[in-house]
């Protein structure tokens, strides 16, 4: 299981498929929601030649389910720790 550990310590989870030089297209779950939700958008992607990434945000799926930091700051931080861990450029 792909886990990154951000600075508060919530552990995000994330898929990351495709080749790893291809370009990036990164999804984000809306509420309730996780990052499977994404798998059917994510094969499509896969099989003409990109690389996809999707995460589950913080409370979400199998990220840490936390009763804080549920507001669009965190989860704008944790997407941007995802993309600088997998050292993701030009990401649609």
């Amino acid at each position: 299981m792909s886990t990154i550990t951000t600075q508060d310590g919530t552990e995000i989870y994330y898929k990351d498929w495709g080749p790893k030089d291809a370009q990036p297209v990164v999804f984000h779950h809306g509420w309730p929601l996780s990052a499977d939700d994404w798998d059917t958008q994510m094969l499509f992607f896969v099989s003409q030649g990109y690389r996809t990434i999707a995460h589950d945000r913080r409370g979400h799926g199998r990220s840490t389910q936390v009763s804080d930091g549920h507001d669009m700051d965190h989860y704008a931080a944790d997407a941007a720790a995802v993309v600088e861990h997998l050292d993701l450029s030009n990401a649609i």
